[in-house]
Protein backbone atom coordinates (compact mmCIF):
# COMPACT_ATOMS: atom_id res chain seq x y z
CA UNK A 1 0.00 0.00 0.00
CA UNK A 2 1.46 3.31 -1.07
CA UNK A 3 2.34 5.60 2.06
CA UNK A 4 2.13 9.17 2.12
CA UNK A 5 4.45 10.75 4.59
CA UNK A 6 4.01 13.99 6.59
CA UNK A 7 6.84 16.18 4.46
CA UNK A 8 5.03 15.09 1.34
CA UNK A 9 1.91 16.13 2.62
CA UNK A 10 3.06 19.53 3.68
CA UNK A 11 4.85 19.81 0.22
CA UNK A 12 1.66 19.29 -1.50
CA UNK A 13 -0.31 21.48 0.56
CA UNK A 14 2.44 24.51 0.84
CA UNK A 15 2.70 24.47 -3.16
CA UNK A 16 -0.77 24.16 -4.30
CA UNK A 17 -1.22 27.21 -1.48
CA UNK A 18 1.27 29.34 -2.49
CA UNK A 19 0.17 28.52 -6.34
CA UNK A 20 -2.98 29.86 -5.40
CA UNK A 21 -2.50 32.82 -3.74
CA UNK A 22 -0.21 33.85 -6.54
CA UNK A 23 -2.71 33.38 -8.91
CA UNK A 24 -5.78 35.26 -6.79
CA UNK A 25 -3.04 38.13 -6.52
CA UNK A 26 -2.94 38.39 -10.19
CA UNK A 27 0.71 37.88 -10.50
CA UNK A 28 2.26 37.03 -13.57
CA UNK A 29 4.57 33.31 -13.47
CA UNK A 30 2.40 32.61 -10.66
CA UNK A 31 3.42 28.92 -10.71
CA UNK A 32 6.72 29.48 -9.50
CA UNK A 33 5.44 30.54 -5.92
CA UNK A 34 5.00 26.42 -5.70
CA UNK A 35 8.15 25.75 -6.86
CA UNK A 36 9.81 27.94 -4.53
CA UNK A 37 7.55 26.73 -1.55
CA UNK A 38 8.69 22.87 -2.90
CA UNK A 39 12.28 24.14 -2.76
CA UNK A 40 12.05 25.25 0.78
CA UNK A 41 10.40 22.93 2.76
CA UNK A 42 13.31 20.91 4.73
CA UNK A 43 13.43 18.59 7.29
CA UNK A 44 14.24 20.58 10.13
CA UNK A 45 12.48 24.05 11.15
CA UNK A 46 15.95 25.03 11.54
CA UNK A 47 16.89 24.33 8.34
CA UNK A 48 13.71 25.16 6.70
CA UNK A 49 14.26 28.69 8.13
CA UNK A 50 18.60 29.38 6.88
CA UNK A 51 16.76 28.14 3.74
CA UNK A 52 14.51 30.40 3.51
CA UNK A 53 16.93 33.58 3.90
CA UNK A 54 19.57 32.02 1.55
CA UNK A 55 16.51 31.83 -1.25
CA UNK A 56 15.19 35.11 -0.73
CA UNK A 57 18.50 36.69 -0.21
CA UNK A 58 20.00 34.98 -3.55
CA UNK A 59 16.71 36.23 -5.42
CA UNK A 60 17.55 39.63 -4.52
CA UNK A 61 20.98 39.58 -5.53
CA UNK A 62 19.22 37.69 -8.95
CA UNK A 63 17.71 40.45 -9.17
CA UNK A 64 20.47 43.19 -9.26
CA UNK A 65 22.67 40.83 -11.68
CA UNK A 66 19.86 40.43 -13.96
CA UNK A 67 19.45 44.22 -14.00
CA UNK A 68 23.17 44.63 -14.47
CA UNK A 69 23.78 42.26 -17.06
CA UNK A 70 20.38 41.99 -19.76
CA UNK A 71 20.16 45.89 -19.29
CA UNK A 72 23.63 46.94 -19.10
CA UNK A 73 24.53 44.35 -22.03
CA UNK A 74 21.93 42.89 -24.14
CA UNK A 75 18.69 40.35 -23.27
CA UNK A 76 20.72 37.34 -24.90
CA UNK A 77 22.23 33.80 -23.98
CA UNK A 78 25.76 34.67 -23.60
CA UNK A 79 24.70 37.14 -20.99
CA UNK A 80 22.62 34.58 -19.29
CA UNK A 81 26.00 32.53 -18.84
CA UNK A 82 28.20 35.53 -18.38
CA UNK A 83 25.55 36.08 -15.42
CA UNK A 84 26.31 33.16 -13.66
CA UNK A 85 29.97 33.19 -13.87
CA UNK A 86 30.02 35.93 -11.49
CA UNK A 87 26.49 35.52 -9.73
CA UNK A 88 27.21 31.88 -8.68
CA UNK A 89 30.60 32.79 -6.83
CA UNK A 90 28.76 35.91 -5.27
CA UNK A 91 26.12 33.56 -3.60
CA UNK A 92 29.19 30.99 -2.90
CA UNK A 93 31.07 34.49 -0.67
CA UNK A 94 27.63 35.47 0.84
CA UNK A 95 27.00 31.63 1.85
CA UNK A 96 23.83 31.39 0.08
CA UNK A 97 24.26 28.82 -2.31
CA UNK A 98 20.78 26.97 -1.37
CA UNK A 99 19.38 30.03 -3.61
CA UNK A 100 20.55 29.24 -6.73
CA UNK A 101 18.09 27.19 -8.16
CA UNK A 102 15.23 29.41 -6.92
CA UNK A 103 17.42 32.65 -7.88
CA UNK A 104 17.50 30.68 -11.45
CA UNK A 105 14.07 31.04 -12.01
CA UNK A 106 13.73 34.66 -11.37
CA UNK A 107 16.95 35.11 -13.49
CA UNK A 108 14.82 33.21 -16.26
CA UNK A 109 11.68 35.62 -15.73
CA UNK A 110 13.33 39.21 -16.35
CA UNK A 111 15.28 37.34 -19.44
CA UNK A 112 12.15 36.28 -20.97
CA UNK A 113 10.09 39.34 -19.88
CA UNK A 114 13.06 41.19 -22.39
CA UNK A 115 12.68 44.51 -20.01
CA UNK A 116 13.02 45.57 -16.38
CA UNK A 117 10.28 47.46 -14.80
CA UNK A 118 9.29 47.66 -11.47
CA UNK A 119 6.20 45.91 -11.85
CA UNK A 120 8.43 42.84 -12.46
CA UNK A 121 10.30 43.71 -9.97
CA UNK A 122 7.36 43.84 -7.70
CA UNK A 123 6.11 40.54 -9.08
CA UNK A 124 9.27 38.75 -8.64
CA UNK A 125 9.47 39.56 -5.08
CA UNK A 126 5.83 38.62 -4.04
CA UNK A 127 6.46 35.21 -5.98
CA UNK A 128 9.41 34.96 -3.36
CA UNK A 129 7.55 35.85 -0.79
CA UNK A 130 4.69 34.13 -0.98
CA UNK A 131 6.64 31.07 -1.73
CA UNK A 132 9.06 31.24 1.14
CA UNK A 133 6.54 32.33 3.51
CA UNK A 134 4.00 29.45 2.96
CA UNK A 135 6.70 26.61 3.10
CA UNK A 136 7.57 28.57 6.47
CA UNK A 137 4.59 27.96 7.79
CA UNK A 138 3.62 24.88 6.90
CA UNK A 139 7.15 23.79 7.98
CA UNK A 140 6.01 25.19 12.00
CA UNK A 141 4.73 21.77 11.96
CA UNK A 142 6.74 18.71 12.68
CA UNK A 143 5.58 15.59 14.22
CA UNK A 144 7.07 14.94 17.92
CA UNK A 145 9.77 12.26 17.90
CA UNK A 146 9.52 11.51 22.03
CA UNK A 147 8.26 8.15 21.07
CA UNK A 148 11.01 6.83 18.49
CA UNK A 149 13.43 8.34 20.94
CA UNK A 150 12.52 6.17 23.86
CA UNK A 151 12.11 3.11 21.75
CA UNK A 152 15.54 3.90 20.46
CA UNK A 153 16.67 4.39 24.13
CA UNK A 154 15.05 0.78 25.02
CA UNK A 155 16.69 -1.28 22.29
CA UNK A 156 20.01 0.45 23.55
CA UNK A 157 19.69 -0.53 27.13
CA UNK A 158 18.52 -4.03 26.54
CA UNK A 159 21.36 -4.84 24.10
CA UNK A 160 23.84 -3.47 26.44
CA UNK A 161 22.03 -5.53 29.15
CA UNK A 162 22.43 -8.42 26.48
CA UNK A 163 26.28 -7.75 26.07
CA UNK A 164 27.14 -7.56 29.98
CA UNK A 165 25.15 -10.88 30.31
CA UNK A 166 27.25 -12.62 27.64
CA UNK A 167 30.55 -11.16 29.54
CA UNK A 168 29.21 -12.39 32.92
CA UNK A 169 28.74 -16.17 31.02
CA UNK A 170 32.41 -16.16 30.10
CA UNK A 171 33.92 -15.09 33.30
CA UNK A 172 31.76 -17.68 35.29
CA UNK A 173 32.46 -20.34 32.55
CA UNK A 174 35.43 -19.44 30.28
CA UNK A 175 32.68 -20.65 27.56
CA UNK A 176 31.13 -18.72 25.10
CA UNK A 177 28.63 -19.45 21.65
CA UNK A 178 27.44 -16.06 21.22
CA UNK A 179 27.88 -14.55 17.76
CA UNK A 180 28.07 -11.22 19.00
CA UNK A 181 25.17 -9.37 16.76
CA UNK A 182 24.56 -7.49 19.32
CA UNK A 183 27.61 -5.41 19.00
CA UNK A 184 26.96 -4.64 15.43
CA UNK A 185 23.47 -3.59 15.91
CA UNK A 186 23.93 -1.68 19.03
CA UNK A 187 26.42 0.53 16.91
CA UNK A 188 24.02 1.10 14.23
CA UNK A 189 21.27 1.83 16.66
CA UNK A 190 23.18 4.17 18.35
CA UNK A 191 24.25 6.19 14.89
CA UNK A 192 20.52 6.48 14.05
CA UNK A 193 19.10 7.16 17.57
CA UNK A 194 21.95 9.78 17.82
CA UNK A 195 20.80 11.61 14.16
CA UNK A 196 17.03 11.41 15.09
CA UNK A 197 17.98 13.24 18.49
CA UNK A 198 19.75 15.90 16.23
CA UNK A 199 16.89 16.49 14.11
CA UNK A 200 15.00 17.25 17.30
CA UNK A 201 17.07 19.55 18.21
CA UNK A 202 16.66 21.07 14.98
CA UNK A 203 13.44 21.55 15.01
CA UNK A 204 13.49 23.25 18.18
CA UNK A 205 14.64 27.42 17.59
CA UNK A 206 15.82 27.99 21.41
CA UNK A 207 17.57 24.41 22.07
CA UNK A 208 20.86 23.71 21.27
CA UNK A 209 20.97 20.41 22.94
CA UNK A 210 18.41 18.51 24.82
CA UNK A 211 18.64 14.99 26.94
CA UNK A 212 18.25 12.56 24.62
CA UNK A 213 21.16 13.49 22.12
CA UNK A 214 23.14 14.28 25.12
CA UNK A 215 22.17 10.89 26.24
CA UNK A 216 22.80 8.74 23.26
CA UNK A 217 26.52 10.60 23.08
CA UNK A 218 26.80 9.23 26.41
CA UNK A 219 26.06 5.49 25.49
CA UNK A 220 28.04 6.13 22.33
CA UNK A 221 30.98 6.73 24.56
CA UNK A 222 30.35 3.83 26.67
CA UNK A 223 29.89 1.30 23.53
CA UNK A 224 33.20 2.40 23.11
CA UNK A 225 34.76 1.06 26.02
CA UNK A 226 32.94 -1.71 25.32
CA UNK A 227 34.53 -2.65 22.27
CA UNK A 228 37.89 -2.33 24.09
CA UNK A 229 36.91 -4.79 27.01
CA UNK A 230 35.69 -7.50 25.04
CA UNK A 231 38.54 -8.33 23.30
CA UNK A 232 39.93 -8.36 26.82
CA UNK A 233 37.87 -10.75 28.40
CA UNK A 234 37.62 -13.19 25.43
CA UNK A 235 41.60 -13.03 25.99
CA UNK A 236 41.32 -14.43 29.56
CA UNK A 237 41.98 -18.47 30.08
CA UNK A 238 43.03 -19.06 33.37
CA UNK A 239 40.21 -19.04 36.46
CA UNK A 240 40.69 -16.85 39.79
CA UNK A 241 38.79 -15.72 42.15
CA UNK A 242 38.23 -12.40 41.13
CA UNK A 243 36.71 -13.16 38.05
CA UNK A 244 33.72 -14.51 39.89
CA UNK A 245 33.91 -11.44 41.63
CA UNK A 246 34.04 -9.19 38.39
CA UNK A 247 30.81 -11.41 37.39
CA UNK A 248 28.72 -11.05 40.18
CA UNK A 249 29.69 -7.17 39.79
CA UNK A 250 28.84 -7.37 35.91
CA UNK A 251 25.70 -8.87 36.71
CA UNK A 252 24.20 -6.63 39.20
CA UNK A 253 25.25 -3.64 36.46
CA UNK A 254 23.27 -5.04 33.94
CA UNK A 255 20.47 -5.52 35.81
CA UNK A 256 20.37 -1.54 36.56
CA UNK A 257 20.39 -0.62 32.53
CA UNK A 258 18.42 2.04 32.86
CA UNK A 259 17.90 6.19 32.02
CA UNK A 260 17.70 6.87 35.65
CA UNK A 261 21.51 7.63 37.11
CA UNK A 262 23.11 5.01 39.73
CA UNK A 263 26.39 5.16 38.64
CA UNK A 264 27.64 6.65 41.67
CA UNK A 265 26.26 3.72 44.09
CA UNK A 266 28.10 1.22 41.59
CA UNK A 267 31.37 3.02 41.48
CA UNK A 268 31.56 2.94 45.00
CA UNK A 269 31.32 -0.63 45.08
CA UNK A 270 34.15 -0.90 42.81
CA UNK A 271 35.88 1.16 44.89
CA UNK A 272 35.60 -1.08 47.34
CA UNK A 273 36.01 -4.43 45.28
CA UNK A 274 39.70 -2.83 44.26
CA UNK A 275 40.41 -2.50 47.96
CA UNK A 276 39.45 -6.44 48.06
CA UNK A 277 41.58 -7.25 45.51
CA UNK A 278 44.33 -5.27 47.06
CA UNK A 279 44.32 -7.21 50.28
CA UNK A 280 44.12 -10.61 48.75
CA UNK A 281 47.26 -12.97 48.41
CA UNK A 282 49.51 -12.21 45.37
CA UNK A 283 49.38 -14.43 42.74
CA UNK A 284 51.43 -17.76 42.76
CA UNK A 285 51.97 -18.06 38.74
CA UNK A 286 52.52 -16.48 35.89
CA UNK A 287 49.30 -17.39 33.96
CA UNK A 288 47.30 -16.01 37.48
CA UNK A 289 49.22 -12.80 37.28
CA UNK A 290 48.74 -11.89 33.79
CA UNK A 291 45.16 -13.05 34.29
CA UNK A 292 44.88 -10.64 37.65
CA UNK A 293 46.57 -7.79 35.63
CA UNK A 294 43.95 -8.41 32.71
CA UNK A 295 41.15 -8.45 35.42
CA UNK A 296 42.35 -5.14 36.52
CA UNK A 297 42.50 -3.72 33.38
CA UNK A 298 38.96 -4.63 32.58
CA UNK A 299 37.94 -2.99 36.07
CA UNK A 300 39.73 0.78 35.18
CA UNK A 301 37.80 0.32 31.59
CA UNK A 302 34.42 -0.18 33.50
CA UNK A 303 35.32 2.59 36.21
CA UNK A 304 35.95 5.01 32.82
CA UNK A 305 32.20 3.31 31.71
CA UNK A 306 30.27 3.85 35.11
CA UNK A 307 32.14 7.97 35.21
CA UNK A 308 30.58 8.53 31.85
CA UNK A 309 27.13 7.76 33.22
CA UNK A 310 27.37 9.67 36.07
CA UNK A 311 28.19 12.68 34.07
CA UNK A 312 24.90 12.88 32.35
Amino acid sequence: MLKIGYRTTKTAIGTASAIAIAQSLHLENFASAGIITLLCIQVTKKKSLQTARARFVAGLVGLLFSFFFFEGLRYHPLSIGLLLLFFIPTTVSLKVTEGIATSAVIILHVYMAKTMTWHLVYNEVMLMIIGIGIALLVNMYMPSVEKDLKEYQRIVEDLFRIIFKEIVHYLRTNESLWDGKEIALAGDTLKQAKALALQNIENHFLRNEDYYYRYFRMRERQFEIIERMLPLISSMTYTVEQRNMIADFIDELSDAIHPGNTADRFIRQLQEMKKQFQQMPLPKTREEFEERAALLHFVKEMEQYLIIKSQL
